[in-house]
């Protein structure tokens, strides 16, 4: 058994996998993404389950006392209880995945991804997650470390549409700034 997953086709959310971020004061900073998991796709969610499992057990084995923790925490979340907030997440499971270390990140072609503007919240890839158990600060579950990310496809960016520069100051200005009547 392995803890380690490729998935099938998810939609990216949060992507900061281009630079690490530490998301409150005195957190380290990490490489993250959220990935959004179709529920039809019945396959891929059988090997996350699988792989979480096999985490579950070697945390019952190494970290938890040869016992189930009470109130483990699962990466694997349902979508429907953010779906008021992100409606994105509607018809979807999504977990969070993070890594102190760089992902590789590769089109569908295998070429490396440089430009950080071409993988982003909305679009469609594959992820390769490692599963994993942790016992932190009486806190005792399952973690999802991320490996590698694919693009596959474009999608519709998440987070509202963004103007463009030429849209935002085409017309009606001078060079100084001022309105051109």
């Amino acid at each position: 058994m392995s803890t380690k997953v490729v998935t099938n086709k998810v939609r990216f959310s949060y992507v900061n996998i281009f630079r690490s971020r530490a998301f409150s004061d005195g957190d380290d900073a990490k490489y993250s993404i959220c990935l959004l998991i179709p529920k039809e796709d019945k396959a891929g969610l059988a090997k996350i389950k699988k792989a979480m499992d096999e985490a579950v057990q070697e945390g019952i084995r190494s970290k938890w006392d040869g016992k189930m923790p009470k109130n483990l925490r699962l990466p694997l979340r349902d979508g429907e209880e953010r779906a008021d907030e992100a409606p994105e997440y509607e018809g979807m499971m999504f977990l969070n995945a993070n890594s102190n270390n760089k992902p590789g990140i590769v089109d569908k072609d295998l070429n490396e991804i440089l430009d950080p503007d071409e993988v982003y919240s909305g679009c469609w890839g594959r992820v390769s997650i490692n599963f994993f158990p942790y016992d932190f600060k009486g806190n005792r579950g399952v973690g999802a470390g991320l490996n590698n990310v694919q693009k596959l496809k474009d999608g519709e960016r998440l987070g509202g549409a963004r103007a463009s520069a030429e849209d935002d100051f085409g017309d009606g200005f001078n060079e100084d700034g001022e309105e051109d009547f």
